[in-house]
């Protein structure tokens, strides 16, 4: 995937790009700007589920804190994404490990927003 930032009619647009060639067996990756739960792997990670960015933005609010419990489905990080603000959700119910950014900080798709540790 590539990044790229646009520039319409004075508009400022960043939007992500998927190149499709000649891996058809790979799975294309989701464009909505929602949280795809992954394991995490040995990297320092607090929880056991990473919660990501699905688009690029600015973080806009911190919904929950550390030590938190949430359900599934609930709000975990707010970002604003083209003008519009995009709740990140918890993939599972569980208690919030980590929060991996800070409000205003702009973040790229794919960036580590929170890890959960699984109920």
């Amino acid at each position: 995937m590539k990044n790229y930032t646009i520039t319409v009619n004075g508009n400022v647009y960043d939007v992500t790009v998927e190149e499709k060639g000649g891996n058809t067996s790979a799975p294309a990756a989701a464009a909505a700007p929602k949280a795809a739960p992954k394991k995490a792997q040995a990297s320092g990670a607090a929880g056991s589920v990473k919660i990501e960015a699905g688009a690029a933005g600015k973080v806009f609010k911190i919904a929950a804190n550390v030590g938190a419990s949430v359900k599934k489905g609930d709000t975990v990080v707010v970002l604003e994404v083209m003008k519009m603000e995009t709740p990140v959700v918890a993939p599972c119910d569980g208690t919030v490990a980590s929060i991996d950014v800070t409000e205003g900080s702009q973040i790229e798709a794919g960036t580590l927003l929170a890890t959960l540790n699984e109920a």
